[in-house]
């Protein structure tokens, strides 16, 4: 992937995003332009059509992205959480097949793990495979799928044999319908629906992983990814506002008073200035352990998108209260990054989940759990 020309594609964007948003869809062929960009599961291998980007090329990347349109930077998650998985877990028949078309936009992927009953806490799903011949049988009902309104294929979290497991499933299989969810608060143009399975038949080869890996494994790396790339599109997001509302004061008066001359607004300022670097270092240093594999990469993902994602909420905020009426307007990008920013504290584990892991990694070692203490997974997920 080149960065530079990523970049100036990225921009070349910029002026629609607001209408995508409006209308809550992408554009048509928006997924085979991210593909020619190089932009598409870019930390592929190249043998499988990535560029074998590093994770802080990636997460660039989603900066670049998530200072645009949100949307957009979930496309890119989706497709690398499906991607990540397939690379990690699947059989190299899988990877040879299934690989190729996401990085080059032949394919849309989704993840498929939410439902009614299973959220935060994926080991719930209701959702089955059951044997019959030589294929597997789907049935259940997913919920709140980024892009299932349009993937052309889904990573589907179900129960095999009484284990978790994973399969990916065609959507124009019989017995696949989807409901598109309109109005959402955030992320509207992430074309998000709810996806139905109904006796839906899939070859035994479309397996991935075998049963009882499909949470702790399959599930596990797709979040991982998930958080990584969201951690530093909320970074773009805060920047963008920065950005924004730096303008904005330095050429709005009051009266023959610049906004920017009140020492509470540069105070309000320089708080987020700080609060976006903190966000972008904290995201530099999870890439570094990815890149590494240290012990620590997954924590250190999991601390980066959880203040990430309060950075953007916050800053999106602060940015909109000194903008005042001008930045809650429709066309406005602050407006819409503050409701972006709320939806990136809930996706890919909410931050109370988040505070729990943390805080219990930092008491390893020092304190036991209290007896018949819960548990809880990194949900709710896509």
């Amino acid at each position: 992937m080149d960065e530079t020309h990523a970049e100036l594609f990225t921009d070349s964007l910029r002026p629609h995003a607001a209408s995508w948003d409006q209308a809550g869809q992408l554009p048509a062929g928006i997924v085979q332009d991210l593909a020619r960009a190089g932009l598409l599961a870019c930390d592929l291998p190249v043998r499988y059509g990535g560029s074998a980007s590093s994770p802080l090329a990636l997460g660039r990347l989603c900066a670049e992205l998530g200072g645009v349109c949100s949307a957009l930077r979930s496309l890119v998650t989706v497709q690398g959480m499906v991607a990540a998985s397939v690379l990690r877990w699947g059989t190299e028949e899988q990877r040879s097949r299934w690989l190729p078309a996401l990085a080059g936009g032949d394919l849309l992927a989704g993840f498929a793990a939410t439902e009614d009953g299973a959220g935060t806490e994926l080991s719930a799903v209701a959702s089955t495979l059951r044997r019959d011949g030589a294929g597997l049988v789907l049935d259940g009902h997913k919920r709140w799928v980024t892009f299932g309104e349009r993937a052309d294929v889904l990573l589907v979290l179900a129960r095999l044999d009484g284990h978790l497991a994973t399969v990916l499933v065609e959507t124009d299989r019989p017995g696949v319908t989807t409901e598109s969810v309109r109005g959402l608060l955030g992320l509207r143009a992430a074309h998000v629906a709810h996806v139905r399975f109904d006796a839906v038949r899939v070859p035994q080869e479309n397996l991935v992983a075998p049963p009882g890996f499909g949470l702790s494994h399959v599930v596990a790396v797709a979040l991982d990814h998930g958080r990584h790339t969201i951690a530093w599109g909320c970074v773009g997001m805060a920047a963008a506002c920065v950005d924004h509302v730096s303008a904005h004061a330095a050429g709005r008066r009051q009266g023959t008073v610049l906004l920017s001359d009140h020492q509470v607004v540069r105070a309000r300022l320089g708080r987020a200035v700080v609060t976006t670097a903190a966000a972008r270092e904290l995201c530099v240093r999870a890439a570094a352990s990815r890149q590494d594999g240290g012990p620590d990469a997954l924590l250190d993902t999991v601390i980066a998108k959880y203040a990430a994602a309060r950075a953007a909420a916050t800053v999106s905020q602060d940015a909109l209260q000194l903008m005042g009426a001008v930045g809650c307007t429709a066309d406005s990008p602050v407006e819409r990054f503050f409701r972006d920013a709320r939806i990136t504290q809930l996706i890919e584990g909410a931050e109370q989940v988040a505070e729990v892991r943390i805080g219990d990694h930092a008491l390893r070692g020092r304190t036991r759990r209290p007896a018949g203490g819960q548990g809880t997974t990194d949900g709710p997920a896509r």
